[in-house]
């Protein structure tokens, strides 16, 4: 009997034992290990770091929808400080008569101005937005920092004004109160920007390119083996290797190499460069690092930003010290590194973990935010106006996509859309393609004649939706029954005679594609077809037929183009081409007057500024397919109508640089010319002669 009892115990005893084992053993094993030497769980949903790089799996709307407030990104550290805000110092209902117009006082009403302000005013006088009478003024510039307010007849005490304070330092001494005025100042601090109204300027030379300014300095998107790892930009030439338990303000912190140790120099301060000074060996050492440390505290902190976005040198920020440019749209977290003071030890091994795949997406994005608002005083400027215009009109204000994502949002309108859908460039992004028709515009000059038999093959395309004829004729158009019957609407628009006319947001203009066209262009129904097949792929581009290249003339010193050079190009003719509609909202309302009566000027000059355009917003040379048989302009220039090099030039002192691209590729069907039977392929038209 006890042994019976003594084998159920034993038995009991095996189970539970065996139960703790199977059960328990984890829990055990935590106990026995010290909390330090546990591995650590995620508590949050983990950030991506390549989420920049698979739009495609995120939902469309969710890319329209702003992440955060516009001040979370970069400034969730500060609290709302109390001031003036658009609602209680600014007078919005001066700018619902005339729109948004920028009225500039004279510059005699102040004391000499400085180099950079005149550059500034000439920004400003140059904008589409400027207007010499005050009375329908809805912002008023002054033309420097330091002035009396009695010379300013509609001073009010500073409501709708606009100073520029580009010295960085303390608060203003403007000898007046500043009352409601709005304040542009470059490096402020974060204590006197009031958030909302005052606008954060980077700081930049008297030197600073007023136009155009020079391209993003990238060698390397993803840096190669034995690069810098991080570097402080400096004029000092110091590296003292080793490592310190403490950094203060007077430290540049320098990683030698991907292997190499932390090492600190100890200066006067940090503030204490001339930003005047050229481009120094030190400073090309940003050319040959990944990140560059920007120190905190420091007035220089944005002008050490500038040249490290436009080198390609990811910034690496700690969160104090200065504000950052236009933070209020630009989110800075997607081009930089932003971390917390305590750790200021471990930003050599958090830099060194960090994927290619992000590198990538970080250098390109500082590429993008250098060329859209930083390489010029002109951008500067114009952006600091269109941030005070959205916060104007805030229906019609831009969301933070067109902001934030190329080509920026100098470049997207809000007079055409607010609707990233609308625009050319953000197909990819929200995983979509343009719609499957297109509006067929023929430009009918001075000599030409009804194009009938252009009007029949167009028509004849499965993707035409409308054809828009522009008379431009010293004749009357034809009456409408002597124009060929298509199953298609055909209007005709009777244009001012101008050749710009043909690049205007008509209204009657109902798709996003545009085939441009001349009235002796020669086009079949399958060139018409393959082309605008490509062209949906390519939407931001220009896709035509006809090409030509430009070129440095070292003998007469200028830019010329030719036709020559078939198997290179950099512009397409316009008069057969595809394109999209918003690229008409650009010409007309981007580029000023002078430009656009130029090209009414001299002949074939639009074509060459409709290049220019889409190639300074792209960044991308257009896109040739193959033709038929060559288009019948080469005969009309051979009757004596040369086109003028000199525009081409003129342009090109207007972008200030030269912004075509050169491309060798032509797209062609599958099958081309391939010596299989022509019913394989279906586009066998383009074949024949």
């Amino acid at each position: 009997m006890q042994s019976r009892r003594r084998k159920y115990l034993w038995l009991i005893f095996s189970a539970s034992w065996l139960l703790l084992v199977l059960l328990g053993a984890p829990r055990l094993r935590q106990l026995a290990i010290p909390p330090s030497l546990r591995p650590r769980t995620l508590t949050s949903w983990p950030r991506w770091l390549d989420q920049e790089l698979l739009p495609n799996f995120v939902e469309p709307e969710e890319l329209t929808k702003d992440p955060c407030p516009p001040s979370c990104s970069t400034r969730q550290w500060q609290r709302q400080r109390p001031g003036c805000l658009m609602e209680t110092c600014f007078d919005t209902s001066r700018c619902q008569s005339h729109g948004f117009k920028v009225f500039v006082y004279p510059v005699g009403l102040t004391q000499p101005i400085s180099e950079i302000h005149h550059k500034v005013l000439a920004s400003i006088e140059g904008s589409g937005y400027h207007t010499a009478n005050p009375e329908e003024a809805c912002l008023f510039v002054l033309p420097g920092d330091a002035l009396s307010p009695q010379l300013l007849p509609l001073w009010n005490g500073g409501q709708n004004h606009l100073i520029f304070h580009l010295h960085p330092g303390s608060w203003p001494d403007l000898g007046f109160d500043l009352g409601q005025a709005m304040l542009a100042r470059a490096s402020p601090k974060p204590e006197t920007l009031r958030l909302g109204f005052d606008v954060a300027l980077p700081l930049f030379p008297q030197s600073y390119p007023q136009r155009g300014g020079s391209r993003g300095q990238l060698a390397h998107l993803i840096p190669p083996p034995g690069e810098d790892l991080l570097a402080f930009e400096s004029q000092l030439d110091a590296r003292v290797t080793g490592s310190s338990n403490h950094l203060d303000q007077s430290t540049i912190l320098i990683i030698s190499d991907h292997h190499g140790e932390a090492s600190e120099h100890h200066r006067d301060g940090p503030c204490k460069q001339d930003h005047n000074t050229d481009q120094s060996e030190d400073q090309k050492r940003l050319y040959n690092s990944t990140f560059c440390f920007i120190p905190p505290n420091c007035h220089l902190g944005s002008f050490h930003l500038l040249q490290a976005l436009k080198a390609g040198c990811i910034p690496v920020l700690l969160s104090s010290g200065w504000e950052l440019p236009f933070s209020e749209v630009i989110d800075w977290g997607t081009a930089t590194i932003m971390i917390d003071e305590r750790h200021l030890l471990q930003i050599k091994p958090a830099l060194q973990e960090l994927p290619p795949a992000r590198i990538l997406a970080l250098r390109q994005q500082t590429q993008f935010l250098w060329d859209a608002y930083f390489s010029s005083v002109e951008k500067i400027v114009h952006t600091t106006l269109e941030i005070i215009r959205d916060r104007i009109f805030r229906a019609a204000a831009r969301p933070w996509l067109l902001w934030n994502a190329p080509p920026g949002g100098l470049l997207a309108l809000p007079t055409f859309s607010t609707q990233p859908g609308d625009f050319p460039f953000y197909y990819l992004q929200r995983g979509s393609r343009p719609s499957g028709k297109f509006s067929a515009l023929i430009w009918v000059g001075a000599l030409d004649q009804p194009p009938l038999k252009l009007i029949q093959e167009v028509a004849g395309s499965q993707h035409c939706a409308q054809i828009l004829v522009l008379w431009s004729n010293d004749s009357p158009p034809p009456p409408q029954g002597k124009w060929p019957q298509t199953t298609m609407p055909l209007m005709v628009i009777e244009g001012r005679k101008k050749k710009s006319d043909r690049f205007f947001p008509y209204s009657a203009i109902g798709t996003d594609a545009i085939l441009s066209l001349d009235a002796h262009s020669s086009l079949s129904t399958s060139e018409v077809d393959f082309a605008f097949v490509v062209w949906q792929s390519f939407p931001e581009r220009i896709v035509g037929f006809q090409t030509q290249s430009h070129f440095w003339d070292e003998i007469k010193g200028s830019w010329g183009y030719t036709d020559q050079r078939p198997n290179e190009f950099s512009m397409v003719l316009m008069d057969a081409a595809f394109y999209h509609r918003y690229y008409h909202v650009l010409f007309t309302h981007f580029l000023p007057a002078p430009l656009r009566d130029l090209v009414d000027e001299l002949s074939e000059c639009e074509d060459i500024l409709m290049n220019f355009l889409v190639a300074e917003v792209t960044k991308l040379p257009p896109i040739k397919v193959p033709q038929r048989k060559p288009l019948q302009e080469v005969l009309q220039h051979a009757q004596g109508e040369q086109p003028s090099r000199d525009c081409i030039s003129k342009f090109a002192s207007w972008f200030g640089h030269m912004p075509l691209v050169h491309s060798q590729l032509r797209l062609d069907p599958v099958l081309f010319k391939d010596q299989v039977s022509v019913l394989r392929k279906k586009y066998r038209h383009l074949e024949r002669l």
